[in-house]
């Protein structure tokens, strides 16, 4: 992994992952934890939108429909240290969709890896930022991704580890539902359920569609509940906007490595936050000039507003 380029100060190096209690619903604690996320879920869509610009063109509606998952994972829930990106004792995080890179990076610089300054040179010459991550130039990457089907293979290779070095780290995997078609992706199934990986946490971002059209349409991936539980997962199936329902999901995932290996699935929706994107292939990968940018921008600053999409 990348040497650290930020001096941010490390988080605890304590073994417990949730230091501080999940705040009831209904308070006020609560209340401004999910304010914070859902600024974060803002920076995601925002940054995504400039970020396209540099480049000429970006993956909007994928990365869209992962900000709130990434957002919750990344201030609320994953173990980590910014100025250590090889800290062995790190949760493990393997973004499956590597094309949306292009949102878990500025994350990754707001919370302390690199300056993040370095995005303004985005997918330019010399730049350490491509359209998919490169594990070996980004720090706090954990897997080159991009090639659909594999991070699940790696994210239990990654689980199996922590059992045999007997760390307590946690190994998650977020999913696109397009790239379920891959055949690697149940044979990685089918091993983490065999060797019960209790380390092991998927997290499907089920946003309907794919860059050729709806997933059902092309390869349908349902029942996925009963598929995975066949396999011998404990399955779970959340809105994956809803950061209340993200936070209790994952207060309540198991602690026992040697249990059975654990999916979230994410009902989401592609392109949310910015309606003229939702539910529609021609949004996968765009570029927005001139006035569409000015006014995309203004709408994801408003906040999520009632989906054409149903959630």
């Amino acid at each position: 992994m990348a040497e650290p380029k930020s001096s941010a100060p490390p988080r605890s190096s304590s073994d417990q992952r949730n230091i501080a209690a999940l705040p009831p619903r209904n308070s006020s604690a609560r209340a401004e934890l999910v304010e914070h996320l859902a600024d974060k879920a803002k920076l995601i869509r925002r940054e995504t939108v400039r970020l396209s610009r540099i480049a000429g063109a970006g993956h909007y509606s994928g990365t869209f429909s992962a900000a709130e998952l990434i957002a919750a994972l990344y201030y609320a829930q994953l173990r980590y240290q910014p100025s250590d990106p090889g800290w062995p004792d790190r949760d493990r995080f393997v973004l499956s969709k590597g094309h949306a890179a292009i949102g878990l990076y500025p994350v990754l610089a707001d919370v302390g890896f690199f300056d993040s300054a370095l995005l303004d040179q985005y997918t330019r010459l010399g730049s350490i930022f491509g359209d998919h991550p490169d594990m070996r130039k980004v720090p706090g990457i954990d897997f080159s991704s991009g090639s659909l089907g594999h991070g699940l293979s790696v994210a239990l290779g990654l689980a199996l580890a922590a059992r045999v070095q007997g760390r307590s780290y946690r190994s998650y995997c977020l999913l696109g539902d397009g790239e379920l078609a891959e055949g690697q992706v149940w044979q990685a199934a089918m091993a983490a359920g065999h060797f019960k990986t209790g380390s092991l946490i998927a997290i499907i971002d089920r946003n309907q569609l794919s860059i050729d059209g709806p997933t059902e349409t092309i390869m349908g991936v349902e029942p996925l509940d009963a598929k995975f539980e066949a396999f011998r997962w404990k399955v779970h199936r959340i809105d994956g906007h809803d950061l209340d329902a993200i936070l209790d999901m994952f207060a309540q995932l198991d602690d026992d490595p040697n249990g059975p290996p654990q999916l979230i699935i994410a009902d989401t929706i592609k392109g949310r936050g910015v309606q003229r994107m939702e539910l529609d292939t021609d949004w996968h990968v765009g570029n927005l000039v001139g006035a569409d940018y000015d006014d995309v921008m203004n709408e994801i600053d408003a906040g999520l507003q009632p989906s054409i999409g149903g959630r």
